[in-house]
């Protein structure tokens, strides 16, 4: 009874060192399942977060304002393929950005091909490429308005842009943020209708940016949205009023999160119906 008493009076830290050791190795498996099972998403952190957070530091230059310089020097001005390609290898081999990337692009390079719009509106500039990608498949005539609401990264998108050959009768870019920007489509630039939208900013934007465009009546029957990154980081609450509202005919277009492996993404196709 003696030793029992002295034994309930051991410090703590005693029975820790005891008791922490095996508690650790029970965990060992769990943990190596969790990484093995997650391992994309780990590279991911690593890649666009805590690569970026040290070359920040280290250059004193932004992601967006390195992936520019890399572009200017290992490209051919006014060859939009030459610019995607410097492009697609720094973001696949040097950092990671969140273009829409090569795979998904062709799809998205399909259905404008298909489309053949005249007017477009791009949701989301960032740092220029889907802005070249599309600008590139445009049909004689088109006009392409992108906007971005972050004014560091549109100065970086507007030479890229203009990198690429592109002027603005072709491709206007506009800084500002889309909610503020959509309801003055029809009065400060003369659109009547678009024919094309590409969503591929903010996430949470999509479902009230989409709203707007239905509420200024600037979608028309059969003009196209496309929404990138349906799937990761995903965009739920758009998802569940497309199920819901019964103005589109839509689809997923399955693919991998640009520039990664083995994470499920995907691009939304909406056709829009009209009110019935």
């Amino acid at each position: 009874m003696t030793l029992l008493i002295k034994c309930m009076y051991l410090p703590f830290s005693f029975y820790s060192r005891m008791v922490s050791p095996a508690i650790a190795l029970a965990f060992v498996p769990l943990l190596l399942t969790l990484i093995i099972k997650y391992r994309y998403y780990f590279v991911l952190f690593y890649r666009a977060v805590l690569v970026r957070i040290w070359k920040d530091c280290v250059t004193g230059l932004s992601r967006e304002e390195r992936a520019f310089q890399y572009v200017l020097t290992n490209s051919t001005p006014g060859d939009p393929d030459s610019i995607l390609d410097a492009f697609d290898y720094w973001c696949s081999k040097v950092e990671f950005i969140s273009n829409i990337g090569p795979k998904k692009g062709k799809i998205l390079d399909r259905l404008l091909l298909e489309q053949s719009p005249l007017t477009v509106l791009e949701l989301g500039a960032h740092c220029g490429y889907s802005t070249v990608r599309i600008a590139r498949a445009l049909p004689l005539g088109a006009r392409l308005y992108s906007i971005e609401m972050d004014q560091g990264n549109a100065a970086i998108a507007e030479k890229i842009i203009r990198l690429a050959g592109f002027d603005d009768d072709t491709v206007e870019l506009i800084v500002n943020p889309s909610d503020e920007v959509i309801p003055r489509l029809r009065s400060d630039y003369n659109l009547e209708r678009l024919d094309f939208v590409f969503m591929d900013h903010w996430k949470k934007c999509y479902l009230p940016d989409l709203q707007l465009l239905e509420e200024y009546g600037l979608l028309g029957k059969g003009s196209m949205i496309v929404a990138d990154n349906m799937l990761f980081p995903g965009a739920p609450k758009f998802l569940r009023y497309l199920r819901k509202c019964g103005l589109y005919e839509w689809k997923i277009h399955r693919a991998m999160l640009e520039y990664s492996r083995g994470i499920r993404d995907g691009m939304a196709e909406l056709i829009y119906q009209g009110i019935k």
